[in-house]
């Protein structure tokens, strides 16, 4: 397909006058407010998510540790044969270690989640940015046009 002549393109907008050309300005403007709002809205959900889910992995992580030292606690109350001894060590020692473990994931998902809201805040801000924007050309359109 080859376009020869496509300076000519007032056959395009023969049909429109000025003023509905504005209106429908205003309704594509309204529908992109919108839709700006509606993007704000489900980041703001995503952070309330975000911390709920790291609320929920902190808290399921502190009850394993609870469970590791009450377990540690019970068991170091029983008398152990000398030779029974070094294995129980060893396990005392690996549930040490998993609780180290667990600690560390604990740590991990808070900077996670502090990473994650930042970044999520971030690109909210840049909508809220763009809608105060659009609103403020909206307002201004509004104002034109009602002069008029």
């Amino acid at each position: 397909m080859e376009f020869n002549d496509i300076s000519d393109i007032t056959g395009i907008t023969e049909g429109f006058s000025q003023s509905e050309d504005q209106d429908l300005s205003i309704e594509v403007g309204k529908e992109k407010t919108e839709s700006l709002k509606k993007s704000i809205s489900e980041i703001n959900d995503l952070v309330v998510s975000r911390e709920k889910l790291s609320k929920e992995t902190f808290d399921e992580a502190e009850k394993i540790k609870t469970e590791i030292n009450n377990f540690l606690l019970e068991n170091e109350a029983s008398k152990i044969a000398d030779s029974d001894l070094r294995d129980n060590t060893k396990e005392k020692n690996d549930l040490r270690s998993k609780k180290i473990g667990i600690s560390e994931l604990q740590l991990n998902e808070k900077i996670g989640c502090w990473k994650d809201i930042a970044l999520l805040k971030k690109e909210k801000r840049v909508y809220e940015q763009e809608l105060n924007e659009k609103e403020a050309r909206l307002l201004m359109l509004n104002k034109l046009m009602g002069d008029k």
